[in-house]
């Protein structure tokens, strides 16, 4: 199991606005998952990629006006599933009432239309950030059935996992190690082992071809940087969903994409972060 660095980060005062910001730059830095709670934000990243300097950087270069305070531990390599079970993961209802996310140990969560089962493990993505939920909202939306999807950094496979009940045939991609065993057992408790998972970064996609369906739930700089390894991938008509960033980011992303060939259609948004929806412009 991989040992992570615990960053406590405390804001006198504190507001959403403040951890939403903190773990936008966190997750630049490398960091995997935050919880945030009324009073600042725990972050983890692993031992090896923490660097104190880095983040006494981020510190000193937050953009709002308060009082930060910072303690860092180290952790030692555990049961993450069992320590989201006591503490953060708690069942979720998504998509109007058609999806529901829970892990194996919850009880008592409501029926839907489609029953997702995740045990996190620390890999991002258990539906409760606005990023995924704002895709899930998107792919509930989409004729999904024998369309070739790839989920570029799946983590947990909660996108993946819906979009195979749904008839996609996916390809998720993860260049965490840890989170990628972690979404094959996601995946195979969900009955899907047939989704395709790749451990690696974008260069992994050299060989996917006539995708008719991208989507990257990351952060602005990671896609803006892999952009071209995405569009490489796409069919004529294809569709691409990017999320992970705020809206105020949506410009950035968009000139990004029009310098590979695509086209912004829509974005939704929620709680400032952004769902960006494109298209493959026509040859």
């Amino acid at each position: 199991m991989n040992d992570y660095t615990e960053a406590r980060i405390d804001f006198t005062p504190c507001t959403e606005i403040m951890t939403d910001v903190m773990a936008a730059m966190l997750a630049d830095a490398g960091y995997e998952s935050f919880v945030p709670d009324d009073s600042g934000l725990t972050a983890y990243i692993r031992c090896e990629l923490f660097d104190a300097g880095v983040l006494e950087q981020i510190v000193g270069s937050f953009p709002i006006d308060t009082k930060i305070d910072v303690a860092t531990t180290d952790i030692e390599g555990r049961d993450w599933n069992a320590e989201w079970e006591k503490n953060y993961f708690q069942p979720i209802v998504a998509g109007n009432g058609r999806c529901v996310i829970h892990s194996s140990f919850h009880t008592g969560y409501p029926e839907a239309q489609y029953d997702i089962t995740i045990d996190p493990k620390m890999a991002f993505g258990t539906g409760h950030h606005a990023t995924t939920s704002l895709i899930i909202d998107r792919l509930l939306d989409m004729d999904l059935n024998g369309r070739r999807m790839v989920d570029m950094g799946t983590g947990t496979a909660i996108l993946a996992i819906l979009a195979a009940m749904r008839g996609a045939e996916v390809t998720g991609v993860e260049i965490d190690p840890f989170a990628h065993a972690n979404a094959i057992d996601n995946a195979a408790l969900n009955g899907h082992p047939e989704i395709k998972l790749l451990p690696g970064d974008a260069s992994v996609l050299t060989d996917i071809k006539d995708v008719d369906l991208f989507v990257a739930n990351i952060n602005r700089n990671v896609i803006t940087a892999d952009l071209p390894y995405y569009a490489a991938t796409l069919a004529d008509d294809a569709q691409v969903i990017f999320s992970g960033f705020y809206v105020e980011d949506v410009p950035v992303v968009v000139a990004a994409a029009e310098k590979c060939g695509l086209v912004a259609v829509n974005h939704t948004e929620r709680d400032r972060w952004a769902s960006l929806l494109l298209k493959k412009r026509p040859a």
